[in-house]
């Protein structure tokens, strides 16, 4: 695992944390926030992906 890989991770569930806490206080702002946090920790943890495969499949 690499540090795309967790740095997404996290990054997503802090985006739901956001995206939830926004609901319970009526933020729309919050939740749509939160939801680009979850989108953008994705994308960084499929980047994290792409690297490890990359580098497995250096070692063959």
């Amino acid at each position: 695992m690499n540090s795309d890989q967790v740095k997404g991770a996290a990054k997503k569930v802090a985006g739901k944390v956001q995206q939830e806490a926004g609901k319970l206080v009526g933020s729309k702002e919050q939740q749509v926030k939160g939801a680009a946090k979850q989108v953008e920790g994705s994308m960084q943890k499929s980047l994290g992906n792409v690297k490890e495969a990359l580098k497995e499949r250096s070692k063959h």
